[in-house]
């Protein structure tokens, strides 16, 4: 499950290309890739837009790829990376399934849930808790947001 740096960076880039698409496709541009024994089990980008659904988030598309993959909703000894930090709902699903890890890159002051706005690690209450780790390929991931926004605002 602890990956190495080397391995944080790769499978980062990862999550980042999943960003991209999410931009072509007219969504935020959030990726997130979900690892077990290093390998990729489950892919998601942003598309709650595109599907009309509101919890169609990069990493609850990559949890329900992943527990279709291996037919199971726990989800043990699995990392997700995702390019910004998870909000309430997705840390939430990762408590839910059992990860073992959550490596983020961008950190989210407004709506972050590992640290960002509040910290849903520090609930005395939750059964499970996996490690977080912030601040992977932060700038880049930071980067891909910001000219997205940008973009987007210069075209109203």
């Amino acid at each position: 499950m602890k990956q190495t740096k080397t391995q944080d960076v790769a499978f980062m880039r990862l999550a980042l290309d999943m960003a991209e698409r999410a931009e072509t496709e007219g969504e935020v541009p959030v990726g997130a890739v979900l690892v077990r024994d290093g390998e990729v089990i489950g892919r998601g980008w942003n598309r709650n837009i595109g599907l009309g659904d509101p919890s169609a988030h990069a990493e609850i598309m990559a949890l329900r790829e992943a527990g279709e993959r291996v037919s199971n909703h726990r989800l043990l000894k699995c990392t997700l990376y995702v390019t910004l930090e998870p909000c309430v709902m997705c840390v939430g699903a990762c408590i839910h399934a059992r990860l073992g890890a959550v490596v983020f890159g961008a950190p989210d002051p407004k709506t972050g849930a590992l640290g960002g706005q509040i910290d849903l690690q520090d609930a005395a209450r939750h059964n499970h808790r996996f490690e977080a780790r912030g601040g992977v390929l932060a700038d880049e991931c930071s980067a891909l947001l910001k000219s997205f926004f940008r973009a987007r605002r210069a075209g109203q």
